[in-house]
């Protein structure tokens, strides 16, 4: 008996804090403010098409016929983190850089099939090796409607993450162009010990309980973490990808990332740089870097850098 309870307390505080560590990650966005502003976003989309695309997109994004300008040949692709989707994530930036003439285009992915509404507007559920192929099909599709050569990707948090499979293992290689990464984890986070307490996990053989239990509410939980198998793939031989522009952006306040230096990639085609080197007084923490102004002119110039300007705070 007392064994018994022994196990189940030990489940419940590996499951709550794999679970803990994935809602920071997700930089606690919420939901409602994309919901309720969504009957303000200018693209018209049918009820019937924001259901199979589980929402709307930010305004800005999403239109097909857009064709890429000489000054901006290739189109952006909005890849949101774990929790959110592409309306709530996106809502600041997809607009900014649609006004800058960029063809932009976002994508809500992740979300388990036979999700119903409202819980289908939680992306980035998924593992992240079947997310980065539903991110491939869709990379295809803006290649198809817009005639252009590669994309330009700009992830937040496990989007900043899971496009690098796709990049490094299915082909992504040779359709991505510039890859900007805000708050990377790519040695994973250490956030709460959840890495610790999920390492103790499979030592004490709960492993396949706890991937049960993740897997049905939040299958990409446990890859997040540091030493986990997926990173432990991904970095094999290197993390970035020759012929890539990698740049990664970070906030010495993000209490996701743990530590923040873990979005650090050290290759030669890789930028790294942190919110706080340019702007001391930049307070923006995880979430928050998805509407911070310093990190969007960040994103500006790593998109055109041979129109980069000084970032002013």
């Amino acid at each position: 008996m007392k064994s018994s309870l022994t196990t189940r307390i030990r489940i419940r505080t590996f499951v709550t804090a794999a679970l803990a560590a994935v809602a920071l990650v997700s930089g606690g966005t919420s939901l409602s403010p994309g919901i309720a502003a969504a009957a303000d976003n200018s693209v018209v989309v049918t009820p019937q098409e924001a259901e199979k695309n589980h929402g709307l997109p930010p305004k800005g994004a999403n239109n097909w016929k857009c064709k890429p300008s000489r000054a901006h040949p290739n189109p952006v692709v909005l890849v949101h983190g774990a929790s959110a989707n592409m309306f709530v994530n996106w809502v600041k930036i997809s607009p900014m850089l649609a006004d800058k003439g960029y063809c932009v285009f976002a994508l809500t992915y992740g979300v388990p099939d036979g999700t119903p509404f409202p819980l289908n507007q939680i992306g980035g559920r998924n593992v992240m090796e079947r997310s980065a192929v539903e991110l491939g099909a869709f990379i295809d599709k803006v290649l198809a409607a817009t005639k252009a050569a590669k994309v330009d990707i700009v992830g937040h948090s496990e989007g900043s993450l899971m496009p690098n499979h796709y990049v490094k293992f299915l082909g992504g290689a040779a359709k991505v162009d510039k890859y900007v990464a805000m708050t990377p984890l790519w040695d994973g986070s250490k956030v709460f010990g959840a890495d610790v307490l999920y390492k103790l996990a499979r030592q004490f053989g709960l492993g396949p309980v706890i991937d049960k239990i993740s897997g049905e509410v939040f299958a990409s939980a446990p890859q997040f973490l540091h030493g986990s198998d997926f990173l432990n793939k991904l970095n094999a031989g290197g993390v970035a990808v020759p012929g890539i522009t990698y740049t990664n952006i970070m906030t010495r306040y993000d209490e996701a990332v743990v530590p923040y230096t873990s979005g650090v990639m050290n290759a030669p085609n890789a930028t790294n740089i942190v919110v706080q080197d340019l702007c001391p007084k930049d307070l923006s923490e995880h979430g928050l870097m998805a509407i911070d102004p310093v990190t969007a002119k960040v994103i500006v110039n790593a998109l055109d850098p041979a129109h980069a300007k000084p970032v002013t705070c």
